[in-house]
């Protein structure tokens, strides 16, 4: 079964490549932004430390954002799932270009996500990817982080996070902040993959997608297969953009509910159900169909 099987997206996909007027905001590496699969993409820059676009190809930060743009923002028929290409993509990196690394989730402190998040809420993003780890928490940044996930919340800008990849059992700043969505990782059968992170927030109010043999765009137009949560983090975002992208009248709460509360029921597990993004879909569909009826 493919990743974009497994989540249900593809009659989804089929009905839209999504609206323009839908902003997402990827907090992640620079972008190779000369790729020829990201050539259609709209895409805007967001002032930041961090430039939006890749000086060493081969660097962890490219890469991981390269990748990540591409499950996203790929040109539709690209080896990436290219899931939202339509929607505008707002490019605020946070990670800084280095030598090869090993290819780990790349990290942030709790000060630099919160500037990043703040700044996309301010920029028009509808929905935030975030696929950091945190280093050196601290009180004062985890206080930080907290305020600009509120933010984000009373703006109505939905928060998507990678889980995280050190296969542990329990929280951090984000994933247990209440208007975020923690995505954990799992196989290409539902099963969740041994290195990512669960939790009883992430069980209650989070969501699985697929983590393992995920393909999408490398810098240098090379194809790259990757995995863990920073892979399966954006196909809950891309799934909410078209959802978004199909009902443009919906709130951040109505979108939301019908991502995380469709499809397989919740059993008070540490893993959470796997993303069903057709299912969310008939769900906004049932609400619209009430509203015009009332």
């Amino acid at each position: 079964m493919s990743p974009i099987e497994l989540v249900r997206l593809s009659a989804l996909m089929d009905r839209s490549q999504g609206r323009r007027g839908i902003a997402v905001a990827l907090v992640d590496g620079p972008v190779a932004l000369d790729h020829p699969d990201l050539a259609g993409a709209c895409i805007r820059e967001l002032p930041g430390k961090t430039k939006g676009t890749c000086r060493l190809a081969d660097s962890v930060a490219c890469t991981h954002g390269t990748f990540v743009a591409g499950i996203l923002f790929g040109r539709r028929g690209s080896v990436a799932p290219a899931i939202c290409p339509g929607c505008t993509l707002l490019l605020r990196p946070i990670f800084a270009e280095a030598a090869k690394g090993n290819g780990n989730m790349p990290n942030a402190t709790s000060e630099e996500l919160a500037e990043a998040i703040i700044d996309s809420v301010d920029a028009g993003a509808r929905v935030i990817n975030l696929s950091s780890a945190l280093v050196r928490p601290s009180a004062k940044g985890e206080s930080k982080l907290e305020e600009a996930l509120n933010h984000a919340a009373h703006r109505g800008v939905i928060t998507v996070a990678a889980a995280g990849n050190q296969g542990t059992v329990g929280s951090s700043a984000i994933t247990r902040h209440p208007w975020v969505i923690p995505v954990a990782a799992c196989t290409l059968q539902g099963r969740p993959l041994q290195e990512s992170n669960l939790g009883s927030s992430i069980g209650r109010r989070g969501l699985s997608a697929p983590g393992e043999k995920v393909s999408s765009l490398g810098a240098n137009n090379k194809q790259r297969t990757f995995g863990g949560t920073s892979a399966a983090a954006p196909f809950v975002t891309g799934a909410i953009a078209l959802l978004w992208s199909e009902f443009p009248g919906a709130t951040a709460v109505q979108i939301k509910l019908a991502v995380t509360q469709a499809g397989v029921p919740r059993r008070g597990s540490v893993a959470p159900p796997v993303l069903d993004a057709w299912a969310a879909y008939q769900v906004m569909t049932s609400a619209q169909s009430g509203r015009e009826l009332s």
